[in-house]
């Protein structure tokens, strides 16, 4: 069971890493806002997917609940400002 938690913690960390890659290129590109605060957005979900690797496989008597909270609360924060901010613009 172990390895299959490796993998499957390991392919959310990619995926979330090369979105936010693939985000921020396409912000420098085009240089739309919603890019801007959509990349940031996953920026956050990709350092909770860290934590949660941290928390489950590596450190698995330890408890990072909250920095992982903290972690994905920042990221909506940026996607919903960023929405209020396109809205209003």
């Amino acid at each position: 069971m172990e390895p299959f938690k490796v993998l499957l913690f390991s392919l959310a960390i990619a995926t979330c890493l090369a979105c936010t890659l693939l985000l921020f290129r396409e912000y420098r590109r085009r240089r739309l806002r919603l890019l801007l605060w959509s990349a940031l957005c996953f920026v956050g979900l990709t350092v909770n997917n860290v934590l949660l690797f941290l928390d489950v496989v590596v450190l698995p008597d330890g408890d990072l609940r909250l920095p992982r909270l903290v972690a994905s609360l920042g990221g909506m924060l940026f996607l919903l400002y960023g929405f209020v901010w396109e809205a209003e613009s």
